[in-house]
């Protein structure tokens, strides 16, 4: 996610706080995938299956190991997704994670992390999504 331009980042951002105009853009504009994770951390678990299927299984991880599935997260870890792992911590709100971006210059992941943590904390899923 390092590679996506920050008002990329921003627009996803956007989508996770339910902003439709924002999920069509990225999927007009070519970032299915942010569309499709943004639906997967809303609860999709077509998104989620799509990801896989399209070859963003680090993405489908991701979302997984957001909802605290730890077999996703060491998925992340041992194929190398570190900036993916921290992010998840981040999304759970603990400290390390969130003063690893803000040491790094990735202040743009807090931000997100805290979208993320926010509609989460206000819903209810299903924690039996893809395993890993």
């Amino acid at each position: 996610m390092e590679n996506y331009d920050v008002k990329i980042l921003l627009a996803f951002g956007e989508s996770i706080s339910g902003k439709d105009e924002f999920y069509k853009w990225l999927l007009s504009n070519g970032y299915p995938e942010l569309a499709a994770l943004s639906s997967a951390i809303r609860g999709s678990n077509e998104a989620s299956a799509w990801l896989m299927k399209n070859g963003f299984p680090q993405l489908a991880a991701l979302d997984s190991a957001i909802d605290e599935n730890p077999k996703a997260y060491d998925w992340l870890i041992d194929h190398h997704f570190n900036l993916l792992a921290h992010f998840a911590d981040a999304c759970q709100d603990k400290p390390q994670a969130i003063l690893w971006f803000e040491q790094n210059n990735l202040k743009i992941f807090n931000l997100l992390a805290q979208k993320i943590k926010t509609f989460r904390d206000n819903q209810y899923f299903d924690y039996h999504k893809i395993h890993f």
